[in-house]
């Protein structure tokens, strides 16, 4: 939520930097509660890292290492107020990442907030009461009265909601959900995150080796099914450019899925289209914190990998098909850890990962259609699907 440096900003943001312009579909805070500096600054010693807009205190603790900005980002600024911060530089931040915030509400600082707390000590600065009648904006929408019950399995519900799914959907919670009655079926919904490399790496080395092995009978020919006169040899040789061709192809094939199957919107009358959307991606965009939904269960992954493997083995020899395969399925992997990693991890900043986390926050809290690769923001380049850095007025 909170990214770039301070300086210079002045107060008259303060009321604006926490005002959320429609009721956020996000859980109430708790029933007022207040604090004095005293007691904000025994729990910065402890650890915790509170940050207050106005007299409004977050416990951002157990987001700090979610955040885009980076982990010390976000702890530099506990203690203060950082109002000015959510409007920018370098970006104003998204309406969803301001109802993100709210979630965190933990109560109100005692007395006239003419000072911040930081790293133990009170220091002077230059910030105002939030504004009494944008009070109530700041305010998150209590869950009973949310457009689902979220004592119930959503999946079934949220067919209902029509033409407010696609708002809904996209103003993210930091909250599990769960989606079936069943038990059974709930547990196989989800999955940890090294199911994925313990399941498919295993799989990824015997075929490659067992293609490895074939290919290098020298009996294996290309476009023989089209013509004898022409056919193509495929030396062991071929197998690094036919396993490279497959890593290529899954990046493809990760952004065409994202952007046209997870990101279509179902027609507002459709209620089986919508629980479809909800079940593949939705619930993801509405939870992208819930770690049991980051990485896709074995279950239904094997039914998509199995498409490919049968798909890749019609139209190609098998020692071929299979070898691009085994290079997709190794792409797959990489894909699921590195979406993992954009969401749990805390990459250096100025870093490869870094700038990818950046990309994909963005995506899920202000710019649901672009920046639809994950692994790889090549595709977005070659689509123009790519996230555009925004411009941010100059401070005077």
């Amino acid at each position: 939520m909170l990214r770039g440096e301070q300086g210079g900003r002045g107060v008259d943001t303060q009321a604006s930097s926490c005002e959320l312009p429609s009721p956020a579909m996000a859980p109430a805070p708790p029933p007022a509660a207040s604090f004095s500096p005293a007691e904000v600054q025994r729990r910065l010693a402890a650890g915790a890292c509170w940050v207050r807009c106005g007299v409004r205190l977050y416990d951002l603790t157990g987001f700090v290492r979610h955040h885009p900005g980076g982990e010390q980002l976000l702890r530099s600024r506990a203690g203060q107020d950082v109002s000015a911060d959510l409007d920018g530089p370098p970006h104003r931040h998204s309406d969803n990442a301001r109802r993100w915030l709210e979630q965190y509400y933990v109560g109100d600082l005692q007395g006239d907030p003419q000072g911040s707390v930081e790293n133990g000590a009170v220091t002077s600065a230059s910030t105002q009461k939030t504004d009494p009648a944008m009070e109530p904006k700041l305010k998150a929408v209590d869950w009973d009265k949310d457009l689902v019950d979220w004592q119930k399995p959503l999946l079934w519900q949220v067919g209902h909601l029509g033409e407010k799914y696609d708002e809904w959907v996209h103003q993210p919670v930091t909250r599990p959900i769960r989606l079936f009655h069943s038990d059974l079926v709930e547990a196989l919904s989800k999955t940890v995150w090294y199911s994925v490399p313990i399941i498919w790496v295993p799989l990824m080395l015997y075929l490659s080796w067992s293609y490895y092995r074939t290919l290098a009978q020298g009996n294996v020919r290309l476009f023989t099914s089209f013509t004898t006169e022409y056919s193509v040899a495929m030396p062991e040789s071929t197998f690094p450019g036919l396993f490279m061709l497959g890593l290529l192809l899954w990046s493809l094939v990760e952004y065409l899925i994202h952007r046209f199957l997870f990101h279509m919107k179902p027609p507002n009358d459709s209620y089986y289209l919508i629980m479809l959307h909800f079940i593949m991606h939705g619930q993801h965009h509405k939870a992208p914190f819930d770690e049991s939904r980051l990485v896709f269960p074995p279950v239904p992954a094997s039914l998509v990998i199995a498409f490919f493997y049968v798909f890749l083995r019609l139209i190609l020899p098998e020692a071929v098909g299979g070898t691009v395969f085994a290079g997709g399925l190794l792409g797959y992997v990489i894909y699921d850890m590195i979406h993992y990693y954009l969401h749990f991890g805390s990459p250096h900043k100025g870093s490869y990962l870094y700038n990818l986390k950046a990309h994909h926050v963005k995506h899920h809290f202000a710019h649901q259609q672009s920046g639809f690769g994950i692994s790889t923001k090549f595709w977005d380049h070659f689509f123009h699907t790519l996230i555009l850095e925004e411009p941010h007025p100059k401070i005077q």
